[in-house]
């Protein structure tokens, strides 16, 4: 049975707990002894949203790993790729109809199609099935595009 959690970017206050499990982590696979990490680093990596969740954290702090040559994790190497993203995020900002849009088509993705019934979209995104097909209508989803999905 699936597990269900939160994004990161839902969940901040767990990013220091993480970084400091994959530092010891990657630190002692290296053969490395580093033991900090500077107060602005990780209020940066708290700010930032994470699309790839947990695995992309993990990657930033193995590449600041291998990138650090004394007791204080550098991380300088590899913000600044957190701030392109950032930047890139603002630029790609979608409208609520557009999200929206993509939820519907997730839920019914999920539920092969079934819109309405105990394992139907409907029930899923907790809508009336009627409200949910009126909201296909409204925002044009219709099976039939969508039957490589």
């Amino acid at each position: 049975f699936p597990i269900y959690s939160l994004p990161l970017r839902e969940r901040p206050e767990d990013i220091p707990l993480l970084v400091r499990h994959f530092l010891q982590k990657y630190a002692d696979k290296m053969g490395k002894q580093i033991d900090k990490v500077p107060k602005a680093a990780m209020e940066r990596l708290m700010q930032y949203e994470f699309p790839g969740n947990v695995r992309e954290l993990q990657n930033l702090i193995e590449r600041a790993v291998i990138l650090t040559t004394g007791p204080t994790l550098q991380l300088r190497k590899v913000l600044p790729d957190l701030k392109q993203a950032a930047a890139g995020k603002e630029r790609s900002f979608r409208s609520f109809e557009q999200v929206q849009r993509d939820h519907i088509l997730e839920a019914l993705r999920r539920t092969h199609w079934r819109v309405s019934g105990k394992m139907g979209a409907a029930r899923i995104l907790g809508l009336n099935p009627k409200t949910l097909a009126s909201k296909m209508r409204k925002l044009g989803i219709r099976r039939e595009d969508h039957l490589d999905l």
